[in-house]
Formats: C-alpha cells, structure tokens, sequence
C-alpha cells in the first residue's frame, strides 16, 4: 500500500511543497506550492527572510493537507552551512546568507588557529569561505555565542518551527566543518580548539527518524493532523538527491545541477587523501552512511545571476529564447574558470565574466546569446573536469553522468557536458531532491523498504532519463 507525504524542499533561490505518493511500485510528487527565496540586505549584511519561507512553507502544507486529508508526515530538506541562533524558544534574528562579505574575516580567524590541512583531516570538507565554522568564527568574535544558548541549521530550524523540537540532522551537520569525519559525531575537542561552546550543538538524528509530531498551532493553521510527524530525512538537498539519482549500475557519477552543481561519486567511506584535498574535493554524509564525495562548481547561480543583471537594466529575458540563441551560437565562443571566487557574490555578473576573459586575452562575448553559450561551455567544461578527478581521486571507473535537478533541463548544458566529459549523460529526474526526500519518508513509514539501491531502482522504473551521448569535443 502506498502512503502520502509532504516534501519541503528549500532553495537557493526558491522552495516548494511538494506531495510524494510512494509504494513498492509507485513513485509520484506533485507540486502543491512554489516561492521565491533569496537575500535580504539590511546594514550589518546579507540575510535570509526566514520568517517569510516559513509562511510559504505553512501555506504550501495547507494546500498539500487540502489536496489529500491522509499526509502521513513531513520531510525537510535545504541548502547547507546556513544556522539560526536560539536563546530559549527565541531567535535571534534572520540568519546570514551565505555569500554574506563576513565570511572572510571568519577564514582568516580560523585559519590563524586551525591550518586548513588539519582542518580536512578532521571533517574531510573542501575549502569554502562560507563554511558554518568560519561563520561561526565571526559569531564568536562579536559577542553573539555568549548571548545564543542553541544553533539549528536551516531545515533544523524549520523542523522547530513545526514541531518544537531541537535536533541535528546528520546529513547536514557534516557540512559544519563541526563533525568529525571518521565518527561522525559532532568534534567537540575542535570545537573547544575554536572557543566555539559545545552546548550550542544539539544531538544528532540520522535519516528516518522522527523528529516530532506538527504543534497544535501548526496543525490549526494547515489542516494537517495533529498527530502528523515530522521526519528526518537526508536534509542536505544534495544528500536527498542523491538518493533519487537512479545510479543503478556501478560507474555512475552525479551532478545535482541547480543554483550550485555538485559533481562527485558516492564512497563507503571518506577520501582524505593529499591528493583530494589539493583537488579541493569534499566528502559529506549520505543517507544509510554513505558519503558523498564531490566538488562543489558554481552551477546555474552563473547564468541566473546573469539574466537577473539583464533584467535590472530593464531588459526582457526569456530563458528558453536564450538558450536556443546559445545552441545557435556558431561564433567561437573561450571558456572561464567557473570555480573562480570572484563569480561567487551577488551582481554584475556578464561584466565579470568579460572582465576575466578580458584580462587573460580571451574573447568576450559579444551578444546574449554569445555569453549564455560560454556560460554553459564553462559549465560543462568544469563538470567533466570535476567529474574525471572524482573518478581518479576515488578510485572508481566512471562511465556515465546522472545529472539531477534544474541543469537536467537544458538540453544544451547535458549534451556539451556529454561531448566535454566523453560520456553518456543521463538526465533527470528533475524532482530529484523532494524524490529523495519522500523516498526516505515512505520507508521511515514501512510504505517502502531496502537499501538505497532498491530505492534507486524504484527510481529508475518510474522516471525514464533522456540520453545525451558524445557527439563532439571532449578531452
């Protein structure tokens, strides 16, 4: 028998609810409720508007309990290394966006203290300014740890919101840089190294298990049953994604395509190698312990961030035109270093790409379509590049390329991905991460059972993948 659940599944840039029907032979998401999710600026930086998710959220359940009165629970997955801090049952103000400018100041705190080479040997994350212990590092700096008596990351902190109840959902607790990598328990002996109080941190759940059941006042509100619980799933929305990516047959690589691309290979266990850590790869918890080892590449923020500057200067951008002037594109068209830092921040992003290739000699694209065509060749380019390493670096012969998500849908990006990597690109499911996320549910709930392979095969039978093959240039 098949059971109903809702999937919050939070964004970058927007977040939806969705209703997941899973069973032994059945697999199904609709969409109940899509929204807008981005930065904030206020004088002291970059923030999220979480109360205002929230209330998405809580309308996107509403319509969700609407729509089928039998939701048999909630799963929370988000974006990663974002916290809010508690006092009490109070939080303290909106939480920082990551590409917030204070996360600089953090790297140079920590690294005064922790060189990032020990750092890696300890938690096995890749470097990024923004990582949770680097923001924290700030946090401690101004005062703000010794008011703060709780930290819950992002879908944690929705969780509470829903249900009151404090806890640490594993997935994303390993993207801290809090979490010892060969136990995977919170490192309290680096924390004290940072001056960072251990009381901050709370106990850890794994995929599966309850959180809590919804608060009185939610189920008011939504219409949902007061005995709903909400359940811990792969919270990390790379790690629920990888749990729908349909790699059925070993030799499979993932890219999760959406604001970020993650490009990695899932391991038993970590690689901590010197040749790994020079690669800059990470290795993040997976549902039933895996580990996710991969490089995170700019991803979609590139050409978003591109048509919102377009737009801004009153400009009228339709994507699907854009990209059918990109494939049209037969002018030569030079690559960028999409992993560059400088792309990483909000604004101008067409005169930054121009200005990179300018000073190295490079052409600079001369018309829109010109530079979402070397925006997706860059893309490609860095995702058979990360895709190649994570093979050698791991130890596994890559064949194939599953990419997940948004960057599913372009045509374009999964065919030069193909021709640039020299192998089959799968693409789809494009629900990937809330199919993961009511994957987890289903079988917390007994509606489905098995390893994560059995799951992906459930995958696979339900969601047929389009086939790019190489047809051009590749290494």
């Amino acid at each position: 028998m098949s059971a109903a659940v809702a999937a919050v599944d939070l964004g970058a840039t927007s977040g939806r609810v969705m209703v997941g029907q899973v069973g032994p032979d059945t697999l199904e998401v609709r969409q109940m409720a899509r929204f807008p999710n981005g930065p904030v600026s206020t004088p002291d930086g970059l923030h999220w508007n979480l109360q205002q998710l929230y209330a998405h959220v809580l309308d996107g359940l509403g319509a969700a309990a609407r729509w089928d009165e039998g939701i048999r629970s909630i799963g929370i997955d988000s974006w990663a290394v974002d916290y809010g801090l508690l006092r009490g049952d109070r939080v303290l103000g909106e939480p920082f966006h990551y590409r917030d400018e204070r996360t600089a100041h953090g790297v140079e705190l920590v690294h005064a203290d922790e060189p990032f080479s020990l750092l890696y040997a300890r938690n096995g994350l890749q470097f990024l300014p923004f990582n949770t212990l680097y923001q924290l590092a700030v946090e401690r700096e101004s005062g703000m740890l010794g008011v703060a008596d709780r930290l819950l990351l992002v879908p944690d902190l929705m969780a509470y919101y829903l249900t009151g109840a404090t806890v640490a959902e594993a997935t994303n607790a390993s993207t801290t840089g809090l979490l010892d990598v060969a136990t995977k328990e919170w490192d309290g002996e680096l924390m004290d190294r940072l001056s960072l109080p251990r009381g901050l941190f709370p106990s850890i759940v794994q995929p599966g298990e309850r959180i809590g059941t919804v608060l009185a006042s939610v189920a008011d509100v939504t219409g949902l049953s007061a005995d709903t619980p909400v359940v811990a799933v792969g919270s990390h929305d790379t790690a629920s994604a990888v749990v729908a990516t349909p790699m059925t047959e070993p030799g499979g690589a993932y890219i999760s395509c959406g604001t970020w691309g993650l490009v990695g290979v899932e391991t038993e266990a970590p690689v901590l190698s010197d040749a790994a850590r020079e690669a800059n790869f990470t290795n993040e918890g997976g549902v039933d312990g895996r580990t996710r080892f991969l490089h995170n590449v700019m991803g979609l923020w590139l050409l978003s961030e591109t048509i919102r500057t377009w737009e801004r200067d009153g400009e009228k951008v339709e994507l699907q035109r854009l990209l059918e002037e990109a494939a049209a594109t037969t002018a030569p068209v030079d690559i960028f270093d999409a992993n560059d830092a400088v792309f990483s921040p909000p604004g101008d992003m067409p005169a930054r790409i121009a200005t990179w290739l300018g000073e190295r000699g490079l052409r600079i694209p001369g018309t829109r379509g010109e530079m979402a065509r070397c925006i997706i060749e860059s893309l490609a380019q860095a995702f058979a590049d990360a895709v190649h390493q994570a093979g050698s670096l791991s130890g596994q012969d890559v064949r194939r390329i599953h990419i997940t998500g948004g960057g599913s849908l372009n045509e374009l990006l999964c065919q030069r991905t193909a021709d640039r990597a020299g192998m089959t690109v799968l693409a789809g499911p494009v629900e990937a991460t809330a199919i993961g996320n009511v994957l987890i549910q289903g079988r917390a709930l007994g509606a489905v059972s098995g390893s994560l392979e059995s799951l992906r095969d459930l995958v696979a039978r339900t969601f047929n993948p389009r086939e790019f093959t190489p047809k051009g240039l590749h290494r």
